[in-house]
């Protein structure tokens, strides 16, 4: 297995992530979202594991901006530039990846 978890420090469910690798003796990277961000090709990845409706933080402040973009392009390069408004944790396993905190899912992972 090959985890990275994209993550923001004063994120809860960042930390239960993390907390369940650990666990688990699992090896993983962990990426600053906020200091780092991801690169196109990594969004990209996860938006066809998840949906661009999942890897939007429906809390974050400018959350309401990316809605009125007509176009999935636009709302992609948005998330680029402010890494803040994507939903965290996101967990990449390869080609697969989760948004949130998806225990269940990272079990098959095993």
């Amino acid at each position: 297995m090959n985890i990275q978890i994209f993550g923001k420090d004063k994120c809860f469910d960042t930390r239960k992530a993390e907390r369940y690798f650990k666990e688990r003796r699992i090896k993983y990277q962990k990426i600053d979202l906020p200091r780092y961000g991801m690169g196109p090709r990594e969004l990209e990845g996860v938006v066809r594991c998840v949906g661009l409706d999942a890897v939007i933080d429906e809390k974050a402040r400018d959350a309401e901006l990316i809605k009125y973009l007509a176009y999935d392009e636009d709302k992609l390069q948005k998330l680029l530039e402010n890494p803040s408004l994507i939903k965290t944790p996101v967990v990449r396993n390869g080609k697969q990846a989760t948004v949130g905190y998806c225990p269940e899912v990272w079990k098959s992972w095993e």
